[in-house]
Protein backbone atom coordinates (compact mmCIF):
# COMPACT_ATOMS: atom_id res chain seq x y z
CA UNK A 1 0.00 0.00 0.00
CA UNK A 2 3.10 2.13 0.32
CA UNK A 3 3.89 3.16 -3.45
CA UNK A 4 2.67 6.86 -4.71
CA UNK A 5 0.00 5.25 -7.19
CA UNK A 6 -1.45 2.12 -4.80
CA UNK A 7 -4.89 3.02 -3.98
CA UNK A 8 -6.33 3.63 -0.58
CA UNK A 9 -8.57 1.26 0.80
CA UNK A 10 -10.65 3.36 3.07
CA UNK A 11 -14.02 1.01 4.65
CA UNK A 12 -17.22 3.19 4.04
CA UNK A 13 -20.20 1.33 4.71
CA UNK A 14 -22.77 -0.22 2.46
CA UNK A 15 -25.91 -1.08 3.49
CA UNK A 16 -27.87 -4.65 2.44
CA UNK A 17 -31.15 -4.33 3.61
CA UNK A 18 -31.97 -1.03 5.57
CA UNK A 19 -29.82 2.44 4.51
CA UNK A 20 -27.22 4.09 6.95
CA UNK A 21 -24.46 6.59 6.79
CA UNK A 22 -21.33 6.33 5.17
CA UNK A 23 -17.86 8.06 5.68
CA UNK A 24 -15.36 8.51 2.96
CA UNK A 25 -11.59 9.51 3.46
CA UNK A 26 -9.64 12.00 1.78
CA UNK A 27 -7.47 10.71 -0.83
CA UNK A 28 -3.61 10.72 -0.35
CA UNK A 29 -1.75 14.23 -1.91
CA UNK A 30 -0.04 12.15 -4.49
CA UNK A 31 -2.71 9.51 -5.53
CA UNK A 32 -4.18 10.12 -9.09
CA UNK A 33 -7.48 8.55 -7.67
CA UNK A 34 -8.64 7.40 -3.83
CA UNK A 35 -9.94 3.83 -4.69
CA UNK A 36 -12.68 3.32 -1.87
CA UNK A 37 -13.66 -0.03 -0.61
CA UNK A 38 -17.17 -0.71 0.13
CA UNK A 39 -18.01 -3.12 2.52
CA UNK A 40 -20.90 -5.44 3.75
CA UNK A 41 -20.84 -4.24 7.48
CA UNK A 42 -25.10 -5.86 7.79
CA UNK A 43 -26.23 -9.53 7.44
CA UNK A 44 -29.55 -10.90 6.07
CA UNK A 45 -31.21 -12.95 8.60
CA UNK A 46 -32.87 -15.85 7.12
CA UNK A 47 -35.77 -15.77 9.31
CA UNK A 48 -36.52 -12.23 8.09
CA UNK A 49 -36.48 -12.62 4.32
CA UNK A 50 -38.95 -14.87 2.36
CA UNK A 51 -37.67 -16.24 -1.09
CA UNK A 52 -39.98 -14.01 -3.06
CA UNK A 53 -37.89 -10.93 -1.38
CA UNK A 54 -34.89 -12.67 -2.00
CA UNK A 55 -35.47 -13.42 -5.75
CA UNK A 56 -36.61 -9.97 -6.36
CA UNK A 57 -34.03 -8.08 -4.62
CA UNK A 58 -30.84 -10.01 -5.25
CA UNK A 59 -31.64 -12.74 -8.05
CA UNK A 60 -32.96 -10.52 -10.47
CA UNK A 61 -30.88 -7.33 -9.54
CA UNK A 62 -28.23 -9.02 -9.64
CA UNK A 63 -26.58 -7.98 -6.52
CA UNK A 64 -24.44 -9.88 -4.19
CA UNK A 65 -25.28 -10.08 -0.44
CA UNK A 66 -24.47 -12.03 2.69
CA UNK A 67 -26.53 -13.92 4.80
CA UNK A 68 -26.13 -14.60 8.43
CA UNK A 69 -24.99 -18.35 10.24
CA UNK A 70 -28.57 -19.18 11.01
CA UNK A 71 -28.95 -20.57 7.67
CA UNK A 72 -26.32 -23.00 8.04
CA UNK A 73 -26.44 -23.66 12.14
CA UNK A 74 -28.17 -27.23 11.72
CA UNK A 75 -25.67 -28.54 9.19
CA UNK A 76 -24.00 -31.95 9.90
CA UNK A 77 -20.36 -30.30 8.65
CA UNK A 78 -21.10 -27.41 10.97
CA UNK A 79 -20.68 -29.77 13.66
CA UNK A 80 -18.57 -32.52 12.68
CA UNK A 81 -16.30 -30.90 10.73
CA UNK A 82 -15.04 -28.26 13.47
CA UNK A 83 -13.55 -28.77 16.68
CA UNK A 84 -16.32 -27.57 19.65
CA UNK A 85 -13.17 -26.28 21.46
CA UNK A 86 -11.16 -24.21 19.36
CA UNK A 87 -13.69 -23.42 16.24
CA UNK A 88 -11.11 -24.82 14.09
CA UNK A 89 -11.13 -27.66 11.39
CA UNK A 90 -11.66 -30.96 13.28
CA UNK A 91 -8.82 -32.53 11.04
CA UNK A 92 -9.24 -35.76 13.06
CA UNK A 93 -12.62 -36.25 11.71
CA UNK A 94 -12.20 -35.60 8.53
CA UNK A 95 -8.97 -38.28 8.24
CA UNK A 96 -10.75 -40.65 9.74
CA UNK A 97 -14.32 -40.19 7.27
CA UNK A 98 -12.80 -39.22 4.42
CA UNK A 99 -8.97 -39.34 4.30
CA UNK A 100 -9.20 -41.85 1.55
CA UNK A 101 -10.57 -39.76 -1.13
CA UNK A 102 -8.93 -37.89 -3.42
CA UNK A 103 -8.74 -34.26 -4.50
CA UNK A 104 -7.32 -31.62 -6.39
CA UNK A 105 -4.84 -29.10 -4.35
CA UNK A 106 -3.61 -25.75 -5.24
CA UNK A 107 -0.07 -24.64 -4.98
CA UNK A 108 -1.02 -20.99 -3.99
CA UNK A 109 2.71 -19.65 -4.87
CA UNK A 110 2.32 -20.75 -8.34
CA UNK A 111 0.75 -19.66 -11.21
CA UNK A 112 -0.10 -21.41 -13.94
CA UNK A 113 -2.34 -19.57 -17.53
CA UNK A 114 -3.67 -16.61 -14.71
CA UNK A 115 -4.39 -19.64 -12.25
CA UNK A 116 -2.56 -21.90 -9.60
CA UNK A 117 -0.65 -24.93 -10.49
CA UNK A 118 -2.35 -28.31 -9.13
CA UNK A 119 -2.07 -31.92 -8.43
CA UNK A 120 -4.42 -34.75 -7.37
CA UNK A 121 -3.78 -35.50 -3.64
CA UNK A 122 -5.10 -37.73 -1.36
CA UNK A 123 -6.93 -36.47 1.59
CA UNK A 124 -5.15 -37.78 4.11
CA UNK A 125 -1.47 -36.63 2.97
CA UNK A 126 -3.61 -32.79 2.43
CA UNK A 127 -4.51 -33.22 6.46
CA UNK A 128 -1.54 -34.24 7.79
CA UNK A 129 -0.06 -31.32 5.64
CA UNK A 130 -2.51 -29.20 7.01
CA UNK A 131 -2.23 -29.93 10.43
CA UNK A 132 1.79 -29.22 10.61
CA UNK A 133 1.32 -26.30 8.36
CA UNK A 134 -0.91 -24.98 11.39
CA UNK A 135 1.48 -26.02 14.13
CA UNK A 136 4.20 -24.10 12.95
CA UNK A 137 2.58 -21.26 12.65
CA UNK A 138 1.94 -21.17 9.00
CA UNK A 139 5.30 -20.24 7.81
CA UNK A 140 5.48 -18.25 4.86
CA UNK A 141 8.67 -20.58 3.57
CA UNK A 142 6.87 -23.19 3.41
CA UNK A 143 4.61 -23.83 0.91
CA UNK A 144 0.92 -22.98 1.00
CA UNK A 145 -1.85 -25.38 -0.44
CA UNK A 146 -5.25 -25.01 -1.10
CA UNK A 147 -8.01 -27.87 -1.76
CA UNK A 148 -10.42 -26.75 -4.28
CA UNK A 149 -12.90 -27.59 -6.59
CA UNK A 150 -13.19 -31.08 -4.61
CA UNK A 151 -16.63 -32.77 -5.87
CA UNK A 152 -17.52 -33.96 -2.34
CA UNK A 153 -21.03 -34.84 -3.14
CA UNK A 154 -20.28 -37.22 -5.69
CA UNK A 155 -17.64 -38.79 -3.94
CA UNK A 156 -19.81 -39.20 -0.73
CA UNK A 157 -23.52 -39.18 -1.98
CA UNK A 158 -24.85 -40.66 1.05
CA UNK A 159 -23.09 -38.40 3.60
CA UNK A 160 -25.63 -35.38 4.16
CA UNK A 161 -22.89 -32.54 4.82
CA UNK A 162 -25.29 -29.87 4.31
CA UNK A 163 -28.70 -28.88 2.90
CA UNK A 164 -28.70 -26.30 0.09
CA UNK A 165 -30.42 -23.20 1.52
CA UNK A 166 -34.33 -22.31 0.04
CA UNK A 167 -32.56 -19.24 -2.21
CA UNK A 168 -30.27 -21.37 -4.17
CA UNK A 169 -32.55 -24.52 -4.74
CA UNK A 170 -33.50 -23.26 -8.59
CA UNK A 171 -30.31 -24.62 -9.90
CA UNK A 172 -30.56 -25.67 -13.45
CA UNK A 173 -26.59 -26.30 -13.79
CA UNK A 174 -27.24 -29.03 -11.14
CA UNK A 175 -30.21 -30.37 -12.18
CA UNK A 176 -28.45 -31.08 -16.19
CA UNK A 177 -25.44 -32.54 -14.69
CA UNK A 178 -27.14 -34.74 -12.32
CA UNK A 179 -29.45 -36.39 -14.99
CA UNK A 180 -26.23 -36.86 -17.07
CA UNK A 181 -25.39 -40.57 -18.04
CA UNK A 182 -22.48 -39.45 -19.98
CA UNK A 183 -21.12 -37.58 -17.02
CA UNK A 184 -20.13 -38.14 -13.25
CA UNK A 185 -19.27 -33.89 -13.21
CA UNK A 186 -21.01 -31.52 -11.34
CA UNK A 187 -20.50 -28.18 -9.77
CA UNK A 188 -20.59 -28.44 -6.03
CA UNK A 189 -17.71 -28.32 -4.25
CA UNK A 190 -15.95 -28.12 -1.15
CA UNK A 191 -12.87 -25.46 -0.46
CA UNK A 192 -10.27 -26.46 2.36
CA UNK A 193 -7.18 -24.24 3.07
CA UNK A 194 -5.31 -23.01 5.64
CA UNK A 195 -4.91 -19.09 6.67
CA UNK A 196 -2.95 -17.31 4.01
CA UNK A 197 -4.23 -19.33 1.44
CA UNK A 198 -6.22 -17.77 -2.15
CA UNK A 199 -8.03 -17.74 -5.29
CA UNK A 200 -7.20 -15.28 -8.22
CA UNK A 201 -9.00 -12.74 -9.40
CA UNK A 202 -11.62 -14.62 -11.68
CA UNK A 203 -15.46 -14.65 -12.65
CA UNK A 204 -17.34 -18.12 -12.02
CA UNK A 205 -17.93 -20.58 -14.78
CA UNK A 206 -19.71 -19.99 -17.57
CA UNK A 207 -20.95 -16.56 -16.03
CA UNK A 208 -23.26 -18.78 -13.26
CA UNK A 209 -24.43 -17.22 -9.85
CA UNK A 210 -22.50 -19.06 -6.75
CA UNK A 211 -23.24 -19.44 -3.38
CA UNK A 212 -20.00 -20.04 -0.88
CA UNK A 213 -21.05 -21.36 2.96
CA UNK A 214 -18.49 -21.03 5.67
CA UNK A 215 -17.98 -23.72 7.67
CA UNK A 216 -15.47 -22.50 9.88
CA UNK A 217 -12.92 -19.64 9.40
CA UNK A 218 -13.02 -15.83 7.58
CA UNK A 219 -13.04 -14.92 4.53
CA UNK A 220 -12.13 -11.66 2.55
CA UNK A 221 -13.65 -11.13 -0.78
CA UNK A 222 -12.94 -8.20 -2.75
CA UNK A 223 -15.40 -7.98 -5.57
CA UNK A 224 -16.00 -5.44 -8.97
CA UNK A 225 -19.62 -4.97 -10.44
CA UNK A 226 -20.22 -6.39 -13.62
CA UNK A 227 -17.91 -4.10 -16.38
CA UNK A 228 -15.20 -2.90 -13.92
CA UNK A 229 -13.25 -5.74 -14.34
CA UNK A 230 -12.12 -4.55 -17.87
CA UNK A 231 -10.20 -1.89 -16.45
CA UNK A 232 -7.77 -4.47 -14.34
CA UNK A 233 -6.72 -5.77 -17.61
CA UNK A 234 -3.21 -5.35 -19.00
CA UNK A 235 -2.42 -3.84 -22.27
CA UNK A 236 -2.65 -7.15 -24.06
CA UNK A 237 -6.26 -7.17 -22.91
CA UNK A 238 -5.32 -9.94 -20.22
CA UNK A 239 -6.66 -9.68 -16.53
CA UNK A 240 -4.83 -9.04 -13.57
CA UNK A 241 -3.76 -12.06 -11.64
CA UNK A 242 -3.35 -10.53 -8.50
CA UNK A 243 -6.16 -7.34 -7.62
CA UNK A 244 -3.62 -6.20 -5.32
CA UNK A 245 -0.82 -6.45 -7.13
CA UNK A 246 1.59 -3.38 -7.58
CA UNK A 247 1.86 -4.03 -11.30
CA UNK A 248 -1.91 -2.64 -11.85
CA UNK A 249 0.04 0.95 -10.52
CA UNK A 250 1.93 0.98 -14.29
CA UNK A 251 0.03 2.88 -16.53
CA UNK A 252 2.03 1.72 -19.49
CA UNK A 253 1.06 -1.74 -18.44
CA UNK A 254 -2.23 -1.75 -17.08
CA UNK A 255 -3.48 2.36 -18.84
CA UNK A 256 -7.24 2.15 -17.45
CA UNK A 257 -6.30 1.10 -14.33
CA UNK A 258 -6.74 4.88 -12.62
CA UNK A 259 -10.27 4.95 -14.28
CA UNK A 260 -11.29 2.09 -11.69
CA UNK A 261 -14.59 2.68 -9.84
CA UNK A 262 -14.70 1.67 -6.05
CA UNK A 263 -14.43 -2.36 -5.10
CA UNK A 264 -16.36 -4.05 -2.77
CA UNK A 265 -15.14 -6.12 0.24
CA UNK A 266 -16.78 -8.36 2.91
CA UNK A 267 -15.47 -10.25 5.60
CA UNK A 268 -17.09 -13.75 5.97
CA UNK A 269 -17.45 -15.03 8.87
CA UNK A 270 -18.05 -18.44 10.31
CA UNK A 271 -21.45 -20.15 8.91
CA UNK A 272 -21.97 -17.47 6.59
CA UNK A 273 -23.40 -17.59 3.19
CA UNK A 274 -22.15 -15.33 0.17
CA UNK A 275 -24.06 -14.86 -3.07
CA UNK A 276 -22.25 -13.91 -5.84
CA UNK A 277 -24.16 -12.73 -8.89
CA UNK A 278 -23.64 -13.21 -12.76
CA UNK A 279 -20.26 -11.74 -13.75
CA UNK A 280 -19.18 -10.22 -10.33
CA UNK A 281 -15.35 -10.70 -10.56
CA UNK A 282 -14.31 -11.53 -7.48
CA UNK A 283 -10.82 -12.28 -5.45
CA UNK A 284 -10.99 -14.02 -2.07
CA UNK A 285 -7.99 -14.59 0.78
CA UNK A 286 -8.63 -17.05 4.03
CA UNK A 287 -8.18 -14.87 6.97
CA UNK A 288 -8.02 -17.92 8.67
CA UNK A 289 -8.05 -21.79 8.24
CA UNK A 290 -11.03 -22.52 6.41
CA UNK A 291 -13.17 -24.78 5.14
CA UNK A 292 -16.29 -23.86 2.81
CA UNK A 293 -19.17 -25.35 0.42
CA UNK A 294 -19.82 -23.69 -2.71
CA UNK A 295 -22.43 -24.72 -5.58
CA UNK A 296 -22.07 -22.77 -9.07
CA UNK A 297 -25.39 -22.40 -10.00
CA UNK A 298 -27.57 -20.92 -12.84
CA UNK A 299 -31.55 -20.17 -13.58
CA UNK A 300 -33.99 -18.02 -14.98
CA UNK A 301 -32.49 -15.16 -13.47
CA UNK A 302 -29.19 -15.35 -15.21
CA UNK A 303 -29.51 -17.59 -17.88
CA UNK A 304 -29.53 -14.76 -20.48
CA UNK A 305 -26.45 -13.58 -19.23
CA UNK A 306 -24.52 -16.88 -19.24
CA UNK A 307 -25.77 -17.34 -23.09
CA UNK A 308 -24.61 -13.40 -23.82
CA UNK A 309 -21.23 -14.82 -22.62
CA UNK A 310 -20.49 -17.94 -24.28
CA UNK A 311 -22.05 -16.01 -27.24
CA UNK A 312 -18.82 -13.44 -26.45
CA UNK A 313 -16.64 -16.08 -26.11
CA UNK A 314 -17.19 -17.64 -29.45
CA UNK A 315 -16.63 -14.48 -31.01
CA UNK A 316 -13.57 -14.39 -29.49
CA UNK A 317 -11.96 -17.28 -30.84
CA UNK A 318 -13.25 -16.69 -33.96
CA UNK A 319 -11.61 -13.39 -34.19
CA UNK A 320 -8.58 -15.20 -33.02
CA UNK A 321 -8.58 -17.78 -35.63
CA UNK A 322 -10.23 -15.70 -38.65
CA UNK A 323 -7.38 -16.12 -40.93
CA UNK A 324 -7.85 -19.93 -41.04
CA UNK A 325 -11.49 -19.02 -41.97
CA UNK A 326 -11.23 -20.88 -45.40
CA UNK A 327 -10.17 -23.88 -44.00
CA UNK A 328 -12.42 -27.04 -44.07
CA UNK A 329 -14.06 -27.65 -40.00
CA UNK A 330 -13.30 -24.46 -39.13
CA UNK A 331 -16.69 -24.16 -37.41
CA UNK A 332 -15.88 -27.19 -35.67
CA UNK A 333 -12.64 -25.65 -34.60
CA UNK A 334 -13.82 -22.85 -33.20
CA UNK A 335 -16.46 -24.85 -31.04
CA UNK A 336 -13.31 -27.21 -30.09
CA UNK A 337 -11.59 -24.15 -28.55
CA UNK A 338 -15.01 -22.73 -26.99
CA UNK A 339 -15.05 -26.26 -24.82
CA UNK A 340 -11.74 -25.87 -24.08
CA UNK A 341 -11.82 -22.20 -22.79
CA UNK A 342 -14.86 -21.95 -21.60
CA UNK A 343 -16.23 -25.82 -20.18
CA UNK A 344 -18.73 -25.87 -22.49
CA UNK A 345 -19.78 -25.34 -26.69
CA UNK A 346 -22.75 -24.15 -28.27
CA UNK A 347 -23.93 -28.51 -28.66
CA UNK A 348 -23.43 -29.10 -25.16
CA UNK A 349 -25.51 -26.12 -23.93
CA UNK A 350 -28.43 -27.06 -26.46
CA UNK A 351 -28.52 -30.01 -24.64
CA UNK A 352 -28.88 -28.37 -20.98
CA UNK A 353 -31.45 -25.93 -22.60
CA UNK A 354 -33.25 -29.12 -23.81
CA UNK A 355 -32.87 -31.10 -20.31
CA UNK A 356 -34.26 -27.96 -18.65
CA UNK A 357 -37.20 -27.40 -21.19
CA UNK A 358 -37.99 -31.09 -21.10
CA UNK A 359 -38.12 -31.06 -17.09
CA UNK A 360 -40.63 -28.16 -17.24
CA UNK A 361 -42.91 -29.18 -19.69
CA UNK A 362 -43.33 -32.41 -17.55
CA UNK A 363 -44.12 -30.46 -14.48
CA UNK A 364 -46.60 -28.53 -16.25
CA UNK A 365 -48.63 -31.48 -17.51
CA UNK A 366 -48.39 -33.36 -14.25
CA UNK A 367 -49.81 -30.99 -11.96
CA UNK A 368 -50.87 -27.59 -11.95
CA UNK A 369 -50.23 -25.29 -8.83
CA UNK A 370 -48.71 -21.85 -7.47
CA UNK A 371 -45.21 -22.40 -9.31
CA UNK A 372 -46.91 -23.21 -13.12
CA UNK A 373 -46.93 -19.30 -14.45
CA UNK A 374 -42.78 -18.89 -12.93
CA UNK A 375 -42.34 -22.30 -15.28
CA UNK A 376 -43.95 -20.67 -18.16
CA UNK A 377 -41.34 -17.69 -18.06
CA UNK A 378 -38.30 -20.13 -17.54
CA UNK A 379 -39.96 -22.03 -21.10
CA UNK A 380 -39.72 -18.82 -22.51
CA UNK A 381 -36.47 -17.85 -21.87
CA UNK A 382 -35.58 -21.32 -22.93
CA UNK A 383 -36.99 -20.95 -25.90
CA UNK A 384 -35.96 -17.68 -26.87
CA UNK A 385 -31.91 -18.81 -26.47
CA UNK A 386 -32.87 -22.30 -28.46
CA UNK A 387 -33.98 -20.03 -31.55
CA UNK A 388 -30.87 -17.89 -31.06
CA UNK A 389 -28.61 -20.82 -31.46
CA UNK A 390 -30.14 -22.18 -34.02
Amino acid sequence: MSAPMKKAMTQISLPVISPRSSSRSPCTKDSQQCDVSQVFDQRICPSDISYDDFFQKYLLQNKPCIISSELTQDWLSRRHWIDGETGKPNLTFLKENFGDAVAPVANCGQEKFSSQCKEEMRMSEFLDYWGNYMSKGHPRSQKCLYLKDWHFTKAFPSYQAYSTPVYFLSDWMNEFWDSRTDSHDDYRFVYMGPKGSWTPFHADVFRSFSWSANICGRKRWIFLAPGEEEKYRNKFGNLVYDINSDELNDPKQYPCYSQSAARIEVIQEPGEVIFVPSGWHHQVHNLEDTISINHNWMNGCNIKRCWNFLEQELSDVQREISDCRDMEGWQEQCQLILKASSGIDYSEFYRYLITIATHRMDFLQLEQNSDGPNEKQNLKLVQYIMQSLI
